[in-house]
């Protein structure tokens, strides 16, 4: 199937889509996209994080700030997207576009051609494996962006897998590229505002303990993942992080490899939830999230009682 994905992306005009607050491994993707065929306009509908707009300035990448008519393109390709609602405020798509993901399956893309392999920890890898397939050349520019991609979706490998290993060294070594060089592009300085969300993060958290297990949940206005991030460095196991802004809310959760070696799937137990609560959510095993209209407390107090209950089924088994 990817073969016959990169033979349609030959042809015509072409748009790449890809999540909200784009991070490095969607805009790596589109980054390939773009550079290794015809005539692609990238768009992501909700931005890009911090770090992609570093990627994109130092690989001089340009976006486009808005798409007006989705008709006027041949084919829509939409990448690194667990589900339609990531592409918001963009309200619908046109009927077959081409869907390449890596997080957990889900039924929300309908009759699109939906690639889909959640063992696969970017979607970068994803990506190259088509180019591969296909025999479709790529510059030493678009193996640094699928590199920042791997890198950055596999927590800069603490949460990577052999299959990820290889294919990254194979990447290396085909275009001559050295680990600095991708670590560099990459590399962002937290600004004050990230490290005082931390700290507040900190302030506001509560947790339950389950024997030798440490769930925490907090809530902020910003840099979620990153104050996540920061309650597993002090002791946390599995931490969630919302933010509410209006009658949304925002929720990311962040599980320790230790963690989800047990059998805890963050993407999979978000998705229920999401479904069950008319939401949005979904991701990987120790990295997910969850979007919607509710409030953010009674979502993280959802989200600590399906924690524990797993925990306490994991005991008693």
């Amino acid at each position: 199937m990817l073969r016959e994905i990169a033979d349609e992306l030959k042809q015509g005009r072409k748009l790449a889509l890809v999540h909200g607050n784009a991070d490095p491994d969607a805009l790596g993707c589109a980054y390939a996209i773009s550079r290794c065929f015809p005539n692609v306009t990238v768009y992501p509908p909700g931005g890009i994080d911090r770090i992609s707009k570093v990627i994109s300035d130092k690989l001089d990448f340009a976006l486009a700030t808005q798409v007006l008519n989705l008709d006027e393109f041949d084919k829509i390709v939409v990448l690194d997207t667990s589900s339609p609602d990531q592409l918001s405020p963009l309200k619908e798509l046109p009927p077959n576009c081409i869907v390449i993901d890596h997080h957990a399956r889900t039924e929300r893309w309908g009759a699109h051609r939906y690639y889909c392999d959640d063992s696969k920890r970017s979607c970068a890898e994803i990506v190259y494996q088509m180019l591969k397939e296909s025999g479709t050349p790529f510059g030493r520019d678009v193996g640094l962006a699928l590199l920042a991609g791997m890198l950055t979706d596999s927590g800069h490998f603490k949460y990577a897998n052999p299959a990820l290993l290889c294919t990254f060294g194979e990447i290396m070594k085909a275009k001559s590229i050295e680990m600095d060089e991708v670590l560099d592009l990459t590399d962002v300085e937290s600004e004050i505002s990230e490290r005082i969300s931390q700290l507040k993060g900190a302030q506001r958290l509560r947790f339950e303990r389950l024997g030798e297990h440490l769930i925490v949940t907090s809530h902020g206005s910003a840099f979620e993942s990153s104050v996540c991030k920061a309650l597993l460095a002090v002791g946390a196991d599995v931490a969630f992080v919302g933010s509410q802004r209006g009658e949304e809310f925002r929720i990311s959760a962040r599980a320790r490899g230790d963690v989800v070696r047990t059998g805890l799937h963050l993407g999979k137990m978000l998705g229920e939830v999401g479904g069950e609560t008319s939401n949005d959510g979904g991701g990987h095993g120790g990295a997910a999230g969850i979007v919607g209209i509710g409030d953010v407390e009674a979502m993280l107090n959802i989200c600590m009682s399906r924690t524990l209950d797993f925990l306490r089924k994991q005991r008693k088994g």
